[in-house]
């Protein structure tokens, strides 16, 4: 019990001297566009998807801390000293809202509430994105879907988000801001063109996209898909006995090609439907996250360039 309080002690000390620390640090100097002088921004993003953005938008005048690694819940996080540092230290703050880091009492919240920091500078970059709600299979359990950066077309208003954002708390480097920004909106409009023609090529009775967890809902609203999935909300039982057999009864009724698994989630239940159902496992896409740097799908680009090809690839048959 002794070594155990301890140790809390030495991590509380070690917080808060990292904060104090904080204060006298003076920002890295960089030479905008222009050819002036300017202090690159401090922003911390809240994952992996928001830290792509971030870094695509602001290029060589912002420094990017981001808190939710790749492998890492993002629903559930425990902020680290090192975060609740670059956080007291931040110009610009994103999060992703839709209940992704919890809420007006999550985590995120909580560790803005605990920096004494800003809210004007901290921005919800689905603000302004019209929510869609799962529930449980009992009917019971109701939330928000927070999964809307899977469709392109959300990704595109979170992007401008982001811009407006810095051209609001930098208002002398707005050329730079824009000029990157619009490169990188032309890739995702294109992207959104892909997705509406491959999936228009796949045959309205393979249009059925059946993955783990119901996190393609935002996607197969806006390209025409029917969804089939293991579990709606996250839970403790997910891949329950119930939750099969349901799953099982929706193969029956719309007989899908293939099925898909997220790159996040425990294998074992789409395992067992493939097995029961008699319908191969496609291959993997990716859902909450991006991938690791070097490997597949390790931009937003990326991210969504592999997963449209992989379920266009799997429905279209042969």
């Amino acid at each position: 019990m002794r070594n155990k309080l301890a140790l809390l002690l030495v991590a509380v000390l070690v917080a808060m001297s990292l904060v104090a620390c904080s204060n006298g640090e003076k920002k890295e100097e960089v030479i905008n566009k222009e050819g002036e002088n300017s202090e690159k921004l401090q922003v911390v993003t809240s994952f992996t998807i928001i830290e792509d953005m971030a870094k695509e938008i602001g290029g060589d005048l912002v420094d990017v801390y981001n808190l939710v690694p790749t492998g890492t819940d993002p629903h559930e996080y425990s902020p680290l000293p090192n975060d609740i540092k670059a956080a007291t230290d931040a110009d610009v703050l994103f999060y992703n809202g839709l209940n992704l880091e919890g809420g007006e009492h999550g985590w995120f919240a909580k560790m803005i509430d605990a920096t004494s920091q800003d809210w004007a500078v901290t921005y919800e970059l689905a603000e302004d994105i019209e929510p869609m709600f799962i529930t449980s299979e009992d009917g019971k359990e109701e939330e928000i879907n927070p999964h809307a950066f899977l469709d392109p077309v959300v990704g595109i208003e979170m992007t401008k988000k982001v811009r407006d954002a810095f051209i609001e708390v930098d208002p002398d480097n707005e050329a730079t801001y824009e000029e990157n920004a619009e490169i990188y909106l032309e890739k995702l409009i294109e992207i959104h063109e892909q997705y509406q023609t491959f999936i228009e090529k796949i045959p309205e009775e393979n249009r059925t996209l059946v993955t783990s967890e119901r996190a393609y809902q935002y996607l197969a609203a806006r390209y025409g898909l029917r969804e089939g999935y293991i579990w709606a909300i996250d839970t403790e039982e997910n891949g329950s006995p119930e939750q099969i057999k349901s799953l099982l009864t929706f193969l029956e009724e719309t007989s899908p090609p293939v099925l898909f698994i997220e790159t996040n989630v425990d294998k074992r239940p789409m395992e067992t439907i493939s097995r029961e159902s008699g319908i191969e496992i496609f291959g993997e896409i990716f859902s909450d996250e991006i991938g690791n740097p070097g490997e597949e799908g390790d931009t937003y680009l990326k991210y969504l360039q592999y997963n449209i090809d992989v379920i266009y690839q799997g429905l279209k048959g042969k």
